[in-house]
């Protein structure tokens, strides 16, 4: 197995943006492979690498607004670190998310451009992984995700129940992939995707002939003649095997 999860890939009306805004919550560098396209990754950091999931912005013309099944938690060090961070986001343009949630450790924003997000309460599960805690898919089943995101990814399972699932590198760095369960759970257009690719990447073909057994399906989102591979996981949701670009 030689499938990695590298980055988390947006859908944004202005790129440069909201990758100027994700790049200083993070203390994060910014780079650009192309027009359209910002990247964000640690300053320094040497691509890929798992103790980091990367960003990637990319423009469309009208992201839609959906609920969103994917998104990150912010790690915090302590209480005074977590409302530091939320009022930087708020001077970044962050705002407050209504999600209807009751009074909660967490605080719940959205960025820029809609996309909701955690600040997290400091937690030790957490101490490790650097600015990005998790990121956090929700899923009708933990259990069926993590049946093929586990064989999927070169990842560990590191707890099982039928409310959540959490992985993460057998390297024990970087963040965690969540799965939570939601009670409402559909197939939705998803502005935020995860990226995975192979190491070494020549074996991209191979590994998506292997997601394709554990159940993974082509599809067309009108990508075109790409270096990267579009499929969904039996849930429907859309991920990417990316390629030598």
């Amino acid at each position: 197995m030689t499938l990695q999860l590298v980055q988390v890939n947006f859908k944004a009306r202005d790129d440069a943006a909201l990758g100027r805004f994700w790049a200083e919550v993070l203390g994060w560098g910014v780079s650009s492979e192309g027009p359209g396209v910002t990247n964000l990754e640690p300053v320094g950091f040497d691509w890929p690498d798992p103790s980091a999931v990367c960003i990637d912005l990319v423009r469309v013309p009208d992201p839609e607004t959906v609920k969103y099944r994917v998104h990150i938690e912010l790690a915090t060090t302590s209480d005074a670190h977590q409302a530091e961070l939320v009022a930087r986001l708020k001077e970044l343009g962050a705002t407050p998310a209504d999600v209807d949630r009751d009074d909660t450790p967490w605080t719940v924003m959205a960025d820029p451009e809609g996309n909701v997000f955690s600040v997290l309460e400091p937690r030790d599960l957490y101490r490790d992984t650097g600015p990005i805690a998790a990121v956090v898919v929700d899923c009708a089943d933990p259990r069926a995700m993590t049946r093929f995101w586990g064989e999927a990814i070169d990842w560990t399972v590191h707890e099982l129940t039928d409310d959540r699932a959490l992985l993460r590198s057998v390297k024990g760095v970087g963040p965690y992939l969540e799965f939570r369960r939601t009670p409402d759970d559909k197939v939705v257009w998803n502005r935020i995707h995860l990226d995975v690719m192979s190491d070494p990447v020549e074996d991209q073909a191979r590994e998506v002939a292997r997601l394709e057994d554990l159940g993974a399906v082509r599809t067309d989102v009108g990508q075109g003649d790409v270096s990267w591979v579009v499929l969904t996981d039996p849930a429907g949701n859309e991920f990417c095997v990316l390629g030598r670009g």
